[in-house]
């Protein structure tokens, strides 16, 4: 049996949503059009999917008013079927519940300060001065450096790494092998290189993580040199996303994939920044910019609006000469200044 049950009507009532149907069926799941089955509920976001909702199984669908007629006799219409699937996934989420307490395996400083309703797995470190809030869960093998603070009802999954003096705000959740508050990358070239090399420049900050932000398995942000890092709330990052030292990332913004933003860099509010892309540093990104996958950033941006750089796929024997005109764009320029000056 499922471990979460609801009929129509109750999942109408907990989402919002109005009930078209038999309101006393019963779901017990969640899956898509095409491999939804007796007890499940499904949805239609995307139009593409629409011959799909006219032979899909599922018990019942979450739709839009426009598409009742089209499928399934038991529906939840919404005017955003995508954000009620979103709600709807939270109600038949599985994962293993956890209880309050601290693994005989866990190495915990006197000094560290555990709320009583907090579950701290195996083998996790927690150094001097450390804050745990109420019903925070701190998963096997994550290392809590001292003088570091989880708020309320956050999750750190396995493997997590805080290093000292990072703020964390309520309900932030952390995927494992996420580093925060390691070194920003600060050197200072020495005169003599062959025997000074490069002199490293002590990052005095720290990290500040506002609430309800989720940081992906893999992420690295850097703590501040002297002033914090700061990351706003509702901010969203995908794996593998590396933020520097003193980056400021405003509220709501969300990053995906592997994109990375250099040191100093202020990125404002409702922002969106594809995979891959890369900012340099010490520039100022509006409210409301969306970035596009690839592309690089290398001077501030003032207005919303979206942005891209680079070019698009090709296949390489076309690339390849495109390539080559490239560099004979300079040349092509001066020889068409020339021509104007001529007929002019």
């Amino acid at each position: 049996m499922a471990d979460h049950q609801y009929t129509l009507a109750e999942l109408a009532e907990l989402l919002e949503v109005t009930c078209v149907g038999d309101a006393e069926i019963v779901i017990s799941g969640l899956a898509t059009l095409a491999s939804a089955g007796s007890g499940q509920l499904s949805f239609l976001a995307n139009p593409k999917y629409q011959k799909a909702l006219a032979t899909t199984q599922a018990e019942a669908v979450i739709v839009a008013a426009d598409m009742v007629d089209i499928g399934p006799a038991n529906c939840l219409v919404s005017a955003n079927p995508y954000l009620t699937y979103a709600k709807a996934s939270q109600l038949f989420d599985q994962s293993s519940s956890t209880v309050a307490g601290i693994h005989p395996s866990a190495v915990i400083s006197s000094s560290a300060a555990i709320d009583p309703s907090a579950s701290i797995g195996p083998h996790v470190s927690i150094a001097d001065n450390v804050v745990v809030g109420a019903a925070t869960v701190i998963a096997a093998g994550c290392s809590i450096g001292k003088n570091t603070v989880l708020g309320e009802a956050c999750l750190l999954h396995a493997n997590v790494s805080l290093y000292h003096g990072v703020s964390l705000g309520d309900r932030v959740i952390i995927h494992s092998g996420a580093v925060i508050g390691s070194d920003g990358f600060g050197f200072a070239p020495s005169p003599d290189r062959e025997k000074g090399g490069w002199v490293k420049i002590a990052q005095l900050g720290g990290v500040v993580v506002g609430d309800d932000v989720e940081i992906g398995a893999g992420c690295t942000i850097d703590r501040g040199a002297l002033d914090n890092t700061r990351i706003g709330d509702r901010v969203i990052l995908d794996n593998q996303v590396q933020i520097a030292h003193n980056v400021e990332l405003g509220d709501n913004t969300a990053i995906a994939g592997c994109a990375a933003i250099a040191g100093s860099t202020q990125v404002g509010k409702n922002c969106t920044i594809a995979g891959g892309a890369g900012i340099v540093g010490h520039l100022t990104i509006a409210d409301n910019v969306h970035i596009t996958a690839f592309t690089l950033v290398t001077k501030s941006i003032a207005e919303a609006g979206a942005y891209s750089s680079g070019t698009p796929m090709q296949d390489s024997r076309s690339w390849r000469r495109s390539a080559v005109r490239f560099s004979q764009l300079d040349a092509m320029s001066k020889r068409l200044s020339d021509i104007e000056k001529k007929l002019d």
